[in-house]
């Protein structure tokens, strides 16, 4: 490949993202020779039990890599769009930033603003895809690089990558596989826009959900549910917020992991056997992995020798 093309597929990029899944795609875009001039995240927040400012894994990246670096808490500042603007881009990149995007950044860009979103659009539009997929019992999912417009993940798709779940796949672990699809296909979908390879393609109008933001709320385990149901939503709520039950002294008891039991009957929330097997809607769980308040994880047996829950034992349902 001569100079001269390799010169003209270099893009100058922003890249706005905040958390862990957008690092690998902000390292593969560097990687692949595009010039980054300047990474946007959200601002250090008070985080863990001090409450101190922790940066955002996307701020942490750039400056180990001493790339230019933004921290604003929104675009709407006319002085933020001007900033933005004479950055004299050929693209923007954008991985789960969590700021709204005005018309005027939208459009500043030569190529425009480009979106990794970590779901088949029209399915799963919106904050938490990931986790909505597996309580949802979806059996595949993937990433889509999408055009941004005003709308909420309302774009047309330039790129398509798919991404089976696995029986097995917790949100972290779905996570961590998208976010490495997702680094392979912004590289794939910048290049062929430069090129102009890639044709937008508007999204289907029907199939259109929504991924609403995760509340610690919906991780309380309802024994009143499928066996099914619950086992999704242990591997969905991991590792946050975790999902959990309560005791009938109060307790508040995590599940890191559970299995489903083929068969076993009882009221719902009793508890089965001494394997902590748990009767629910329908069929039954068995917590593999639990955790105390204050307490490191432990393995089932475990975790019972230090707190028993004995066979004929119920525990209590929401309200």
């Amino acid at each position: 490949m001569s100079d001269s093309k390799t010169a003209r597929q270099r893009l100058r990029l922003a890249f706005m993202g905040t958390p862990d899944f957008a690092v690998p795609a902000l390292l593969a875009l560097a990687a692949a020779g595009h010039d980054v001039a300047c990474v946007y995240s959200q601002p250090p927040r008070p985080a863990g039990r001090g409450h101190k400012d922790q940066k955002s894994p996307v701020h942490t990246a750039a400056a180990a890599q001493g790339w230019p670096l933004r921290t604003p808490t929104s675009l709407r500042d006319p002085k933020a769009q001007a900033d933005f603007e004479a950055l004299e881009l050929d693209v923007a990149v954008v991985a789960a930033y969590g700021l709204i995007l005005p018309p005027a950044v939208l459009e500043a860009p030569r190529l425009g603003c480009l979106n990794i979103h970590a779901s088949l659009l029209p399915r799963w539009r919106g904050a938490a895809p990931i986790q909505r997929a597996i309580l949802a019992g979806d059996r595949e999912t993937g990433i889509c690089i999408m055009q941004m417009e005003a709308g909420l993940d309302t774009g047309p798709v330039l790129l398509e990558r798919r991404l089976a779940i696995a029986a097995h796949d917790t949100a972290q672990s779905l996570h961590d596989r998208l976010a490495a699809l997702g680094a392979e296909a912004i590289v794939e979908a910048v290049t062929g826009l430069s090129a102009g390879l890639l044709k937008p393609q508007a999204q289907a109008t029907d199939g259109v959900t929504y991924a609403a933001k995760l509340d610690k709320s919906e991780a309380r385990l309802d024994w009143r549910k499928s066996a099914v149901e619950l086992e999704r939503q242990v591997r969905a709520f991991t590792p946050w917020p975790g999902a959990f039950f309560e005791t009938a002294g109060g307790d508040r008891i995590k599940i890191l992991a559970a299995e489903l039991v083929p068969s076993g009957s009882g009221a719902v929330g009793e508890v089965l056997d001494d394997r902590l097997t748990l009767a629910c809607g329908t069929g039954a769980l068995r917590p593999t992995r639990l955790q105390r308040p204050g307490k490191a994880p432990a393995d089932a047996a475990a975790f019972l020798r230090g707190f028993p829950l004995p066979a004929g034992s119920r525990l209590p349902l929401p309200d």
